[in-house]
């Protein structure tokens, strides 16, 4: 539980770092880029404890699977409240395949 909850920490940081400067699109790029790395190192002191952390659990593909469900749900969220788009139809058909395939990572074969 402790990796999860720190994946999904820095999934909301690294989404704020990827895609929170979209509503300012008028700023520049310099400023942009240095505030995104400012807040991407926020995100790494949460990634690499998660990483650390849940590879006494999970394979490197189980945390990676983990870690991109997390991030589609974050993004997902924040998408709709941080940047006002809608979740379409087929955004959310497309997340389901995602994670169909986390059910086959998942399996014991």
């Amino acid at each position: 539980m402790v990796t999860i909850i720190l994946l999904t920490i820095s999934n909301v940081f690294m989404t704020f770092a990827w895609y929170g400067h979209l509503k300012y699109r008028s700023a520049p790029l310099l400023k942009v880029i240095l505030v995104s790395w400012m807040i991407a190192f926020f995100e790494y002191c949460f990634q690499v404890p998660a990483n650390r952390i849940g590879s006494y659990e999970f394979t490197a593909a189980q945390l990676k699977t983990i870690q991109e469900i997390i991030t589609l749900t974050v993004f997902s969220v924040f998408s709709v409240l941080y940047l006002k788009e809608p979740l379409k139809w087929n955004y959310v058909v497309g997340f389901v395949m995602i994670v169909a395939a986390v059910a086959v990572i998942f399996k014991k074969w």
